[in-house]
């Protein structure tokens, strides 16, 4: 019984730091930086559910400097 999923948000934390930083940021930029692969940073972003370690969300926190609530939330299934 699934009661309801994690969603990253890293599509958010990428466009929020490009326009601070007033240029554009990739998903290959943020694999290069942090470590974390593109192919686990687009699943991350696009698939629903998707399951990772901790320490990719260490990378991601330092990367984007903001707190693991910024980055993930849960999301309730409805009932």
């Amino acid at each position: 019984m699934v009661l309801g999923v994690l969603r990253f948000k890293i599509k958010e934390l990428i466009s929020k730091k490009s326009f601070n930083e007033n240029r554009r940021i990739t998903i290959g930029e943020v694999a290069e930086e942090t470590g974390v692969s593109r192919v686990t940073l687009s699943k991350m972003a696009n698939q629903r559910g998707y399951n990772t370690v901790t320490d990719n969300l260490d990378k991601l926190c330092i990367y984007f400097d903001c707190e693991v609530s910024e980055l993930v939330e849960f999301v309730q299934a409805e009932k």
